[in-house]
């Protein structure tokens, strides 16, 4: 009987289908995630997720694919916030706040004034479960897009994402390289709308890189430890999803948060108890080097064991 229950998801064609578009999305995610992590664009993934809405509307009153409209749009926030930093005082991150939030709004006005069958609404919050055949092609090729660029110049995206002039000093060109990284942030964040929504996309594309950041040192095995994460907590979360009744998206965005709860806690080298045991054994060598329960005669060997001379009064 628990067989039977544990595989009663199965039995229903949306639900396979919604694991493996959640296994794609957390895929996409999860790759893309690594160099947003690297860059420190985590507040510039959270503009352009928000920043696609007034598209999506767009698309369907014009009777097109939402992808379209929501890819115009992601690249229409990048180039904004581009043009009003390069040419006023503000800094960055308050551009891209004026920006994300004005756009967000617009979106939200306009979904306010359609009057529709279509829930637009499911847009802001996902709808995995519901994926039609159209947005499903729209899904699998956004995602397949910009899995294959982001991996064909990984080499030169990492490293232009590690040290821009040093990527500039060899030949590469940086300006090239932003735009094909902010392309493919915009064209991952598309990917994943149907999935996640609007609002809880940006989780999608911190938490896997954040989590596999904790746990190695290496990029290449941050790309398949954040890959690992993204499609076990699309799977989980989706899988959960039919047992809980609860909404499919902030489920899968609730277990990558504790896969990053884990790995901040036990991660081997840079998580707290690591880091606990780190501070203790500093902290003793402290002491033993000559703190207060050192002795005189410790004091003097290790001295002596230096090769300096003990000062004398």
């Amino acid at each position: 009987m628990n067989l039977e229950l544990l595989l009663a998801p199965l039995q229903y064609d949306f639900m396979t289908r919604a694991l493996l578009v959640s296994a794609l999305v957390g895929t996409v995610c999860a790759v893309l995630s690594c160099f947003v992590i690297l860059k420190g664009w985590s507040l510039m993934g959270d503009a352009v997720s928000h920043a696609v809405l007034p598209g999506v509307v767009i698309s369907y009153l014009l009777g097109l694919p939402f992808v379209i409209g929501a890819f115009a749009f992601g690249l229409l926030s990048v180039s904004a916030i581009g043009f009003i930093q390069s040419r006023s005082r503000v800094k960055e991150d308050t551009v891209i706040g004026v920006v994300f939030t004005a756009l967000f709004a617009l979106g939200l006005v306009m979904i306010s004034k359609i009057s529709s069958d279509v829930h637009l609404s499911h847009i802001l919050f996902g709808d995995v479960l519901g994926i039609g055949d159209s947005e499903l092609w729209q899904t699998v090729i956004a995602g397949a897009i910009a899995l294959v660029v982001t991996l064909m110049l990984r080499k030169d995206l990492l490293l232009y994402v590690f040290d821009p002039t040093h990527a500039r000093s060899i030949g590469l060109n940086t300006g090239v390289l932003n735009y094909v990284l902010l392309t493919m942030l915009a064209l991952t964040i598309v990917t994943a709308l149907q999935t996640v929504g609007v609002i809880l996309v940006v989780a999608m594309l911190i938490t896997p890189g954040a989590t596999a950041y904790l746990l190695t040192d290496r990029f290449s095995k941050m790309l398949w430890i954040a890959v690992a994460c993204g499609i076990l907590s699309a799977v989980i979360g989706t899988y959960g999803s039919y047992f809980l009744d609860g909404a499919t998206g902030a489920c899968i965005v609730l277990v990558q948060s504790f896969f990053f709860l884990l790995a901040f806690v036990f991660a081997p080298k840079h998580g707290q108890l690591a880091r606990r045991r780190q501070q203790l054994a500093e902290r003793e060598d402290e002491l033993g080097e000559g703190g207060p329960t050192a002795t005189p005669r410790t004091v003097l060997t290790r001295v002596r064991n230096s090769g300096k001379e003990p000062a004398r009064d």
